[in-house]
């Protein structure tokens, strides 16, 4: 889920961390909140919008 390579990043502490840091910060969230919307939100999404026409599809019959 994580790149491994952006963890060191996030946590340094040497000269350049103050550039690093956010770089890294932002790249990670980005990843995790891709990760979350691709797996768990848009199938819940499909599904729900998929149901409805279902529904409306057989109260129209």
């Amino acid at each position: 889920m994580v790149s491994p390579g952006f963890i060191p990043m996030a946590v340094s502490t040497s000269a350049g961390a103050e550039v690093q840091r956010p770089l890294a910060t932002v790249v990670i969230g980005g990843l995790i909140t891709s990760t979350l919307l691709t797996l768990v939100v848009l199938p819940t999404l499909f599904w729900w919008v998929e149901e409805r026409k279902i529904k409306h599809s057989i109260n129209e019959s």
